[in-house]
C-alpha cells in the first residue's frame, strides 16, 4: 500500500457525501494554505463548514464552546485523531468529523503514544496530529500514570484537559482539581485537599509548551491549539489547561456562563504559557514566516 495520503478520484466526486464535500469546498479540510498558515479563522465563524456542528451536551456548556474552537484552531483536522475516554466531553468529541478514539478510563495518553508512533511509521511523508482531550478526572485522578509517563517521555502529541472541576458526568464527585473546600452534591462536607497543580506537574516533567486559560477569548483558544499541536509536531509533548465549567453541577444560570468564566479567570485561572526555549524559538521561526507569507499577498 502507498505511503501517500491517499484524495478521492474528481470522477467520483459527485458521490461523495456532501458533508465531506463541504468540508473541502467550505470547511478546513485541506484548505489551510500550507502547514504554517491558517486560513480558516475564528472571526469567520459562522461563515464556513466547521468540523462539530451538532452536540448533546446541557446547554450553555462552556466545554463545548471550548472543543468547538480547539478543532478550528486544529492546523490540519484532516490528518489529526483525537483520543478521549468517558466524561461529558466526548459526547461532543464524537460529533465531530474527526476521527475519535474512545479509549478506556485511564489509558489515554498510553493509547496516543503507540498510535502517534504507528502513524510516524506509517505516513513518514505526512505529519500526523494525535491530541488527547478528556477531562480533569479522566487524566489528573485516574489518567495520572500514563499521562505523566508520556510527558516524562516526551511524546509527540498534545494533552488537552478540560477541567470543569469535577465529574459533571457521573453525578457530581470531586475530583482532584476540584477546589479545597468546595462542597458537591457527592462532596457535602466540601473537597479535602488542595486542587491539584497540574501547570506544576507538567513544568517539572518538561514538557515544552504549557498553557492554562479560559474560554473568554474565543481566537486565544483557537491560536494556543494551534501552537500546542505544531509544537507537538516537531519538539516533544504540549499540555492545554482549560477552564471549562460545569453549569449543572456548580448551578450556573445558563445566561452566566461566560460571565462566570471572566470572573474565574480573573480570580484564579488567568492565562499563562510556559515553553521551553526549543518550543519557543520552533514557533517564532513559524509564526515569522506565516506573517511574511500574509505580507507578500
Amino acid at each position: 500500500m502507498s505511503l501517500e495520503t491517499l484524495y478521492p478520484s474528481p470522477a467520483f466526486k459527485e458521490f461523495l457525501p456532501i458533508e465531506y464535500k463541504d468540508l473541502v469546498e467550505h470547511g478546513p479540510y485541506h484548505n489551510r494554505g500550507g502547514k504554517d498558515r491558517q486560513t480558516i479563522k475564528v472571526t469567520d465563524m459562522g461563515k464556513f463548514k466547521e468540523v462539530i456542528e451538532e452536540h448533546p451536551m446541557c446547554a450553555g456548556c462552556a466545554m463545548t464552546l471550548f472543543i468547538r474552537l480547539v478543532y478550528i484552531g486544529m492546523p490540519n483536522p484532516e490528518h489529526t485523531i483525537v483520543v478521549g475516554t468517558a466524561g461529558c466531553g466526548r459526547l461532543a468529541i464524537s460529533q465531530a468529523s474527526v476521527p475519535f478514539i474512545y479509549g478506556n478510563y485511564g489509558d489515554t495518553n498510553a493509547v496516543a503514544s503507540g498510535l502517534k508512533r504507528g502513524l510516524e511509521n506509517r505516513f513518514p511523508n505526512q505529519k500526523k496530529d494525535v491530541i488527547v482531550m478528556a477531562g480533569d478526572g479522566g487524566l489528573i485522578d485516574i489518567g495520572f500514570q500514563g499521562m505523566m509517563h508520556s510527558w516524562f517521555r516526551k511524546e509527540k502529541f498534545t494533552t488537552i484537559m478540560l477541567d470543569n472541576e469535577v465529574y459533571g458526568n457521573t453525578g457530581g464527585q470531586e475530583s482532584g482539581m476540584s477546589n479545597k473546600g468546595k462542597v458537591l452534591k457527592m462532596a457535602p462536607r466540601g473537597k479535602f485537599g488542595d486542587k491539584v497543580d497540574a501547570m506544576g506537574l507538567a513544568k517539572v516533567a518538561g514538557v515544552d509548551y504549557i498553557c492554562r486559560l479560559a474560554p473568554t477569548n474565543p481566537a486565544r483558544v483557537a491560536r494556543t491549539a494551534r501552537r500546542a499541536i505544531m509544537v507537538a509536531r516537531e519538539i516533544g509533548h504540549s499540555y492545554i489547561q482549560a477552564y471549562t465549567s460545569c453549569n449543572i453541577e456548580y448551578s450556573i444560570p445558563t445566561p452566566d456562563v461566560m460571565k462566570d468564566a471572566f470572573e474565574v479567570e480573573k480570580d484564579r485561572y488567568g492565562f499563562e504559557e510556559i515553553i521551553s526555549p526549543r518550543a519557543k524559538e520552533y514557533l517564532d521561526e513559524i509564526e515569522k514566516k506565516a506573517k511574511k507569507k500574509k505580507s507578500d499577498k
